[in-house]
């Protein structure tokens, strides 16, 4: 993405106005729509953030900039602040209760369909997978083989 060539011209126009031969003199001999185009180009990011080059212009330093000094110029105006979001605070009753619950939840083993807890429900699982043929690393089989031991034997 470029900078537009009305924003590219209206910052030379500037600068020329504030440096005057100074800024002129910078492009010697090189053709003045090749260095637009150039610093169009450079100039991208700001095709969106037109602030920056704003505040830049509006805190020149004493001497001419050059491109890369015109960019770190750009790159210090300040952030734009964001409002924050309104929000109203949960009851802390509410989210305690939550809470408890998640939590009495995320400690219970998952249980069968009898309401039963399998402890060697990971066991079983990871031998079906290698049944069908899923290549499992070497001590997901021997833990596997070793939980399953007494149920298979």
């Amino acid at each position: 993405m470029s900078l537009p060539t009305v924003a590219v011209d209206r910052l030379f126009q500037k600068l020329l106005m504030v440096y005057g031969s100074d800024f002129e003199r910078m492009w010697g001999n090189l053709n003045l729509n090749d260095v637009k185009i150039f610093w169009a180009h450079e100039l991208g990011f700001y095709a969106e953030h037109l602030e920056c080059i704003k505040w830049a212009l509006e805190n020149l330093p004493d001497r001419c900039p050059n491109l890369i000094q015109f960019k770190a110029l750009c790159k210090q105006a300040p952030r734009p602040e964001h409002k924050k979001l309104d929000y109203s605070k949960a009851d802390a009753e509410v989210v305690d209760k939550e809470l408890a619950k998640i939590a009495s939840e995320a400690l219970q083993a998952p249980k069968n369909e009898q309401g039963i807890v399998d402890h060697r429900r990971w066991a079983k699982k990871l031998a079906e997978r290698h049944k069908n043929g899923e290549k499992l690393s070497l001590i997901q089989i021997k833990m596997c083989k070793e939980a399953l031991e007494d149920v298979y034997d």
